[in-house]
């Protein structure tokens, strides 16, 4: 049974409790409120003014306010200003593969030279529970509730959120004793999650995003219609898009028997002939998604595990908060 303490790994904790994850959410707050917007704790001490919207709770209205102003205020009160942020995780059976050791296990021939930092020991599954590990740790460590939801053609595991420090340890332990196993469907998935949430949040989607189907273009649209479909609802969204080094960089030569891990088909093709096609139509697809993503003020990050989970985290991170302060 895999551990959860092997996932939050301290030298990455004490790096990332310095950065600042909500800081959009702080500009906002302070943009659009008559009151400064704080970091804000768990208690329900008035906190700020916002205009009143049909369906608010008339007791709320602040009538001291219309009475200067002649407009309708309703106190805003700290418990409603937090972020709570969701980690969705992709439990699709590709996620569960680590190329550089499926390669060497295979006897393939492979340019050792371009794989980096890739650890052997992580598949793309376990490089995203180490994300969601530091992202869970620095949204408790600022006092904000997290929770998890686990995904493959529907959502099978949701942990509600919470800003309790056991929290971060419920998390971990469901996720290390989660294993993808089959076949997924993102956007079906993403739009019960839309449905199911309460408020605005933080959407934290982690996944290789490859297509179950033979119409690429087709589940490429459907996926950025579902992200269209969180940012409608208000939520903030970040896309972690995680690919293994072999699948990012392709440093095989030979002729390589492809299996396809979410069914039993499989195909001997020479590898090093293919490479510039490959490689042209990953840089495609990861460049539709971005820009698509960038459309719609969703946050795209795109990684391969050539390159240490706490380096491409702390760069996003340290972007992120330039953005905004």
């Amino acid at each position: 049974m895999a551990t959860a303490e092997k996932y939050l790994r301290p030298e990455v904790i004490r790096q990332v409790a310095r950065l600042d994850l909500r800081a959009k959410f702080i500009v906002q707050g302070f943009l659009s409120g008559l009151h400064a917007s704080p970091y804000h704790g768990f208690s329900v001490e008035f906190s700020e003014h916002r205009k009143y919207n049909p369906g608010d709770d008339l007791k709320t209205l602040d009538w001291k306010v219309y009475a200067r102003t002649g407009k309708y205020f309703v106190k805003k009160y700290q418990a409603e200003t937090n972020m709570t942020g969701y980690l969705v995780m992709d439990l699709s059976k590709s996620m569960d593969w680590n190329g550089p050791a499926a390669a060497r296990q295979a006897g393939v021939k492979v340019d050792w030279s371009a794989l980096g930092a890739a650890d052997e020991t992580l598949t793309k599954f376990d490089y995203a529970i180490c994300l969601a590990a530091a992202l869970g740790y620095l949204m408790i460590y600022q006092q904000d509730p997290v929770g998890l939801v686990a995904f493959d053609t529907c959502l099978r595991t949701v942990v509600p959120p919470k800003s309790k420090r056991t929290q971060l340890g419920t998390i971990l332990s469901v996720l290390a004793n989660l294993k993808p196993t089959g076949a997924t469907n993102i956007p079906e998935s993403l739009f019960q999650l839309a449905s199911m949430i309460r408020g605005k949040s933080l959407v934290m989607l982690f996944s290789d995003l490859l297509p179950t189907r033979d119409d690429w273009n087709a589940e490429a649209d459907a996926l950025i219609r579902s992200l269209y479909r969180l940012r409608y609802a208000g939520h903030e969204v970040i896309v972690f898009h995680i690919l293994d080094v072999l699948e990012a960089k392709f440093p095989l030569a030979g002729l390589v028997d492809f299996e396809d891990v979410e069914s039993p088909e499989h195909q001997e093709i020479d590898a090093q002939g293919i490479r510039d096609d490959y490689l042209a139509f990953v840089e495609q697809f990861r460049g539709y998604i971005r820009s698509e993503c960038a459309a719609a003020n969703v946050d795209y990050v795109g990684m391969d595990t050539s390159v240490g989970f706490d380096k491409a985290l702390l760069e996003y991170l340290v972007q992120r908060q330039r953005r905004f302060s």
